[in-house]
């Protein structure tokens, strides 16, 4: 893992001898890790694991597969509707506060998950399975992606690429042994409501530590953004140093056509990934292989978390439009590859391909959104972004399931949905970088100017 480091020096103490200064890490790094086990604990349970959910689901309820997806296509809506005030409250609040209020939620989400099919609802258990996941979904907004990304943003700026790509990493990690472990729980006497139940506890016990390691942004321990000259650099004499252009407000970078190609491009991308984490389970099983769905998440997974440093080091170093077109289209193929798979390598083929791909995009697909807007708005951006891509997820999945309940296969629609990731992955292609305006405030104080260097103009 890359560190910032204060160089360490040595001075004569009174003994005469040399003395050592302790290396000082830079608290975004420490940020970097708590955002890993934020989305881990956040997301990998309710979404890499819905594979194994519906599969137990299905085969103690009897609901069709349509019906099954209608969850996700829910936790759509109300992620549409939220979006823009989870980034709204994440730029008043704070990462800190927003991780807190959205892992209680969370947690009564995973305890009314774990209470399905229990005899006190007034309402039939597919009704309950959705209220719960909406539950979920909205401590899973509040409480993970949008205000750690945001919180990211704040403590990185040279390389933000890849200090996205290593807290996605950490995330991946966590999913190694996560989804393994719910799938066993699953599988044993503790039963799918136990194991559900389990992670409600450990969400409700992460909550307040979590608040108390967060830090929103380097100014509040008196330290400077990441940059090329230092990533410790203390405020001195009661001056901050200027972090230079803030960015675009919410206003100007929705007026922008890259915002736009950017939202939608996630969106399209993100269609297939979805529906892969929905019915994936249930292709094997159809295929005779359902046996090895936890083994295979967890291949595409372990290849994932590799693929996030991967593309945060390209996306450091090249266009990160162009980076994101070629590693969606690696995504794009492996579905493809995916839909005509009939053996057993050829889904383990499937896991590999859509790993690297998968996980390329997945710290580029926001980075470039602090690439492009800046970091004074960013939580708000992220926001209302989330209103075109929620619309066009809202039927991915479903559609999906009903193609399903209509053809008995999933061929259709899995060539459908790797279509439209393509189409996603030339939307980011298109998008130009805009023009960032510097503000008054962020323009760095008057100074004497210095002689005129040769070649300057």
């Amino acid at each position: 893992m890359p560190l910032s480091l204060v160089a360490m020096s040595t001075d004569a103490g009174r003994s005469g001898g040399p003395r050592f200064r302790r290396p000082n890490i830079y608290y975004g790094w420490y940020i970097v890790v708590i955002t890993g086990f934020v989305m881990t604990l956040a997301t990998v349970p309710m979404f890499h694991a819905m594979t194994l959910w519906a599969v137990a689901l299905e085969q103690q309820f009897g609901w069709k597969r349509g019906a099954l997806s209608m969850a996700l296509t829910l936790t759509r809506v109300e992620g549409g509707l939220m979006g823009p005030i989870e980034g709204y409250l994440t730029d008043k609040l704070g990462g800190r506060k927003m991780v807190l209020i959205g892992f209680i939620i969370l947690g009564f989400g995973f305890l009314a998950f774990s209470q399905i099919g229990a005899g006190f609802w007034p309402v039939s258990p597919l009704y309950t399975f959705y209220f719960a996941f909406m539950v979920m979904a909205l401590g899973q907004g509040m409480g993970s992606w949008v205000p750690m990304m945001t919180t990211i943003n704040n403590w990185f700026s040279r390389r933000m690429a890849s200090a996205m790509g290593w807290a996605n990493w950490f995330s991946r990690g966590g999913a190694l042994i996560v989804v393994p472990l719910i799938g066993v729980g699953i599988g044993s006497a503790i039963g799918w409501q136990g194991t559900a139940f389990i992670i409600a506890i450990l969400v409700f016990a992460a909550a307040v530590p979590l608040y108390l390691v967060i830090r929103d942004k380097p100014e509040d321990m008196g330290l400077q953004m990441e940059d090329d000259a230092t990533s410790t650099a203390r405020v001195r004499g009661g001056q901050r140093a200027p972090s230079g252009p803030q960015g675009l407000t919410a206003q100007q970078a929705v007026r922008t056509a890259a915002f736009w190609l950017i939202a939608v491009g996630h969106g399209l991308t993100s269609m297939i990934i979805l529906a892969i984490m929905t019915h994936l389970g249930l292709f094997l099983a159809d295929a005779g292989f359902g046996g090895h769905t936890a083994w295979v998440v967890t291949v595409y997974t372990f290849v994932a978390m590799w693929a996030q440093l991967i593309g945060g080091y390209v996306g450091d170093r090249f266009p990160k439009r162009i980076s994101i077109f070629i590693f969606t289209t690696i995504q794009a193929g492996a579905v493809v590859l995916l839909t005509f798979s009939t053996h057993l390598w050829m889904f383990y083929a499937f896991a590999v391909t859509f790993g690297l791909g998968f996980g390329g995009r997945n710290p580029l697909t926001t980075s470039i959104r602090g690439e492009y807007f800046g970091r004074g708005n960013f939580g708000k951006i992220l926001g209302i972004s989330t209103i075109p891509m929620n619309i066009l997820l809202l039927g991915a999945s479903p559609f999906a399931g009903y193609m399903y309940d209509w053809q008995e296969s999933y061929t259709l629609a899995f060539l459908v949905l790797s279509g439209f990731n393509f189409v996603g992955g030339v939307c980011f292609l298109f998008a130009r970088r805009p023009r960032i305006p510097t503000t008054p405030e962020t323009t760095p104080p008057a100074v004497a100017p210095a002689p005129a260097a040769a070649g300057d103009s």
